[in-house]
């Protein structure tokens, strides 16, 4: 049984930055995720990390701003979200996938099979 707990969440003001957590227990995945879901609008998918070789997507709105990364030794990875917005304010859920996702997918929701129960980010400006 797969399983992902999230955390890391909180409050902070615009410019700051937070790092969300994610402890993947059960299973190694192709592919990690970080998505977001803000009040009234769908979930997206912000950053994905291909295990197999390190290949890494992120949506434009983070690109340069966010990083994912993953620690083999601890079965967690993270998203280190710098210079951060109020525009990022959203509920967060790290997944992962069974099987190897094209890179042309690889922020898109249908492709994760596994999903944490979310963390909360809110950005004040």
């Amino acid at each position: 049984q797969v399983r992902l707990v999230d955390s890391g969440g909180g409050s902070v003001q615009a410019g700051g930055s937070l790092r969300l957590s994610c402890a993947a227990y059960g299973y190694r995945s192709f592919c990690l995720a970080w998505f977001r879901q803000a009040p009234g609008k769908e979930r997206e998918g912000v950053a994905n990390f291909y295990t197999g070789g390190g290949s890494t997507h992120y949506s434009d709105s983070v690109k340069g701003r966010f990083t994912i990364s993953q620690d083999n030794a601890k079965n967690t990875f993270y998203l280190q979200m710098n210079s951060l917005k109020p525009d990022d304010t959203a509920t967060y859920y790290c997944a992962a996938s069974r099987f190897p996702i094209a890179a042309s997918q690889a922020l898109r929701i249908y492709e994760y099979d596994y999903w944490g129960q979310g963390t909360q980010v809110t950005v004040s400006s």
